[in-house]
């Protein structure tokens, strides 16, 4: 699965109506309706849109014929096997009536080539776990964490007898990772056992 690294937009016209499509990386579904909203044009005659985040997807026609617009959208998104991605496309009415396929293809298509101009950023598995270090242990679970590329070091708090470190694990190397620090501190490390999540990869 990929996302979009960055938001972008692309404009067509199609028999004389303007098709304009914005497209951006959203973290949730709050995230993408905010997009939505932020990306609509009132004066526009609709203003057609599809989301995916994991299992949730939602898509709107807005008032053009239904299935016509948003579902073409979403098939876009979910042909390119993106995640986390919002698409609105805009339509200013241009006197010629497209009919029902004409629709269909200018949605759909619309969408399609504004996602296929963003660079994609492939999705990763990540296990986030917490590691308890010693003072004694610190500087080396660092050390060690900060030699492995992929690991995120998302926080790091401190107890009076050493550290608590939230990190995100690459899920391909998360096993190996843990029993290296389990080695590198003689098993004084306290891990907790890691929970998948998705991640993006840098």
């Amino acid at each position: 699965m990929f996302t979009l690294e960055r938001a972008t937009s692309l404009e067509q016209i199609i028999k004389k109506s303007r098709f304009v499509a914005f497209a951006g990386p959203v973290a949730s579904e709050q995230a993408a309706k905010a997009l939505i909203a932020a990306h609509s044009h009132p004066a526009a005659n609709h203003n057609c849109w599809a989301w995916r985040v994991g299992q949730t997807c939602r898509s709107s026609d807005d008032g053009e014929p239904s299935g016509t617009a948003g579902k073409p959208i979403l098939q876009a998104i979910d042909r390119l096997q993106l995640d986390t991605v919002a698409v609105v496309v805009t339509r200013w009415f241009g006197g010629i009536l497209l009919g029902s396929g004409g629709l269909i293809r200018a949605y759909g298509g619309v969408a399609a080539a504004c996602l296929r101009a963003s660079p994609l950023v492939e999705i990763l598995a990540v296990q986030e776990t917490t590691i308890i270090a010693t003072f004694s242990d610190l500087a080396l679970v660092r050390a060690r964490l900060a030699s492995v590329g992929g690991v995120q070091v998302l926080g790091e708090s401190f107890t009076e007898t050493g550290a608590v470190i939230k990190a995100a694990l690459p899920e391909a190397a998360a096993q190996q990772i843990v029993q290296m620090i389990t080695d590198v501190t003689s098993g004084r490390a306290r891990i907790s056992r890691p929970v998948t999540l998705a991640g993006t990869a840098d």
